[in-house]
């Protein structure tokens, strides 16, 4: 079984890059130029696939927990969502 393609959103790079830089003492600026572009074809250069809806990861823990404040919340209901 091969396993899933990886996905991430390139703005989390760009989050993590701002911070990064701003706890080293820098003053990094957003603005000027959209930082998304270079963010996602440093991702393709890692071999994963930039995707604006986020990391596959994230994705698949949000619908877990959902999962479970549902069974939670509704017991007696199908959870086939």
């Amino acid at each position: 079984m091969e396993p899933a393609s990886e996905t991430f959103n390139p703005w989390t790079v760009v989050n993590l890059v701002f911070h990064h830089l701003a706890a080293q003492g820098l003053h990094p600026v957003l603005g000027g130029a959209d930082p998304g572009a270079p963010a996602a074809e440093l991702l393709r250069a890692l071999g994963i696939e930039p995707a604006a809806e986020g990391d596959r990861q994230v994705r698949e823990n949000v619908k877990s927990r959902l999962a479970e404040i549902r069974a939670a919340m509704f017991p007696d209901t199908d959870d086939s969502m």
